[in-house]
């Protein structure tokens, strides 16, 4: 055999093993940076903080009753602001949510009433109004392409108007009649508005409606394609298009969702009080936006999830309740929410550039 040939390296042999250099792309990153790059992580530590802070502060909170209150105060916030959440991971507001609750309240108790009719129907149609809001207002942010920012707005103007003009014409006052007593309100009632015994504590249903379309909304999220779309709109509209994401029945859909979010809440007041005052429901539409910010969702769109809002909810209903219980004046409520806000956003930045640094 030639000297050429014995110096022929063998084609089959693996090269040697040594240390491998990674350019940090591939390297996998501890569990606790992981767990700090989930929006709702941040949200859920707040959460836990505050519940912590008015154990000590207010030990009325340690009773049963009282933390039953506060998830139910907690449970109202939430349903809306599940819906709310979805759609700003999908890049959109919606200043309508407060007023619209209350306008599917007033639709359904009022044709109820004045038409003398099964209450189910005043309820049914409250639906398809409240769909028809939401749709309105998701095809003039997709036909029109102004900010859904305006457009809600002046959705939120025209309801409150309609809904003061509306019911005192109706009526001739500014709440509707009482309809406990018409037909189909206690079935109604059961769903909407019911309450059950957990260990001799009142539990109002809301709560268990509340977990429900949490963990809907957290399963369509990260388990559905409609989650991905929902992901890609909000992250970059036009490139979501480019892959063949449908951006206009996403975004219309979303929508559509807060409607149906406003209706079951609006349904909640109406069977709770039998009654609807047409004021209400200003401002609400920011804490709705706020209990989503807390839980994680940016105002670009593209990032949050379903479950932070539902701590978000629980840290504004925690603060709502335990001011009470602690005995100070709930004048300084709007105070600590905006600390929360704030606080919330900051921490939120911080946690996300400490997960993403390395």
């Amino acid at each position: 055999m030639s000297m050429a040939q014995q110096a022929e390296p063998a084609l089959g042999r693996p090269p040697a093993s040594g240390p491998k250099e990674s350019d940090g792309r591939t390297a996998r990153r501890p569990l606790a940076l992981r767990l700090l790059a989930r929006p709702e992580v941040g949200v859920f530590l707040g959460a836990a903080a505050v519940l912590v802070f008015f154990l000590i502060a207010a030990p009325a909170v340690r009773q049963g009753s009282s933390m039953a209150t506060i998830l139910y105060q907690s449970s109202t916030i939430g349903i809306m602001a599940l819906p709310v959440a979805l759609l700003m991971i999908g890049g959109e507001f919606d200043l309508s949510s407060g007023v619209a609750v209350i306008s599917s309240a007033l639709t359904a108790s009022m044709l109820s009433y004045q038409l003398t009719l099964n209450v189910w129907t005043g309820v049914i149609v409250a639906l398809v109004v409240s769909l028809a809001i939401g749709f309105f207002n998701g095809w003039l942010v997709v036909k029109t392409g102004l900010p859904s920012f305006l457009i809600t707005l002046g959705t939120f103007l025209i309801l409150q108007g309609v809904n003061l003009a509306v019911t005192k014409l109706v009526t001739g006052n500014v709440a509707t009649d009482d309809i406990s007593d018409m037909d189909g309100f206690a079935q109604a009632k059961k769903i909407f508005a019911s309450s059950f015994d957990v260990g001799g504590v009142q539990v109002k249903i809301t709560v268990v409606w509340w977990l429900v379309f949490a963990a809907l909304a957290t399963w369509v999220l990260l388990r559905t394609k409609y989650g991905n779309w929902i992901f890609a709109v909000g992250g970059n509209k036009e490139s979501a298009r480019a892959v063949g994401v449908p951006v206009t029945f996403t975004k219309i859909s979303l929508f559509m969702l807060v409607g149906l979010g406003a209706w079951f809440v609006g349904m909640h007041n109406l069977f709770s009080f039998n009654t609807v005052q047409s004021g209400e429901g200003v401002s609400n539409e920011l804490i709705y936006i706020a209990a989503a910010v807390i839980g994680g969702c940016l105002l670009t769109g593209g990032s949050g999830s379903a479950i932070g809002s539902v701590f978000g909810a629980f840290m504004f209903g925690m603060v709502n309740q335990g001011i009470v219980y602690a005995g100070w004046n709930p004048d300084w409520f709007k105070a600590f929410l905006g600390v929360m806000l704030l606080g919330a956003v900051l921490i939120n930045q911080w946690v996300q550039r400490t997960a993403t640094r390395r």
